[in-house]
């Protein structure tokens, strides 16, 4: 079972790639990020011509999250993080996906990215943060197959397995300590990154910015994080970065990250 996270950076604009994608490694799960739609404008005629269906939590311009699944869409389960009522971003939609060995909860998750350090923003991506670790400890209880997928925005080290140069971004929301220790601490409670699972060694890359000739020359880092709760974990069978769709026309700046599970 094939599970994919991939921030399109707007679903119009990357219409072409996704359908793209769907047809030529046909995953059981694509949670998207930065759809930068509102609900009424999502393209579900075009997923469904792909042969998927989904669920979406949009907004205009901005942030937004889905979940395809081939057929039927998935049965949704949450959409947006509790915590905050008078929070108005699209940055969290959970579902209910069916499984031979039994079925898994899926998140995608967009966090903030917290730029500029020292604003609002900043102390936004913190808040949001410390209200997933509260859900995520409500999912851990329910003792259940759980992939927590998305784009994190946060570099978790400062290591080039991680970042490009982490000088280069030592001063970014990404890379602060204050983001980190809030990862860490989602991540510490009890969670698996798959990414790192897989390849404990080694440059894995799945953003590489438009400018300055960050793809071509490799200059990227690790944002996009699929966590696994311990019962998906004794699943896990494989995962990567599907890489070669970042260099297509048009392409997002971030490629699809995946986690394979067994069943």
């Amino acid at each position: 079972m094939k599970i994919v996270s991939y921030n399109l950076n707007g679903i119009r604009a990357r219409l072409p790639r996704l359908v793209e994608y769907l047809d030529e490694q046909k995953p059981d799960v694509l949670c998207l990020q930065e759809v930068k739609c509102a609900d009424e404008a999502f393209p579900i005629a075009d997923i469904r011509a792909a042969g998927y269906d989904g669920i979406w939590h949009g907004q205009k311009g901005f942030n937004g999250v889905a979940i395809l699944t081939p057929g039927a869409p998935p049965k949704l389960r949450r959409m947006g993080l509790p915590g905050d009522p008078d929070d108005s971003h699209s940055r969290y939609i959970e579902a209910e996906v069916e499984s031979e060995a039994g079925n898994i909860v899926v998140a995608s998750i967009y966090l903030p990215n917290g730029n500029p350090v020292g604003t609002e923003k900043f102390d936004y991506k913190l808040r949001w943060m410390d209200r997933l670790r509260a859900h995520a400890l409500e999912l851990l209880a329910e003792e259940r197959s759980t992939v927590l997928a998305g784009d994190w925005n946060v570099i978790p080290t400062d290591d080039p397995d991680d970042v490009f140069s982490a000088r280069a971004m030592a001063s970014d929301a990404l890379m602060q300590p204050e983001s980190r220790a809030a990862y860490r601490r989602v991540l510490h409670l009890g969670f698996t990154d798959a990414i790192r699972a897989r390849y404990p060694d080694g440059a894995v890359y799945t953003f590489w910015d438009y400018t300055a000739g960050c793809w071509q020359r490799d200059a990227g880092f690790r944002i996009d994080h699929l966590l696994l709760s311990p019962q998906a974990a004794d699943r896990l069978l494989d995962a990567g970065v599907d890489k070669e769709y970042r260099g297509r026309e048009k392409a997002s700046d971030h490629a699809p990250t995946w986690v394979a599970l067994e069943g």
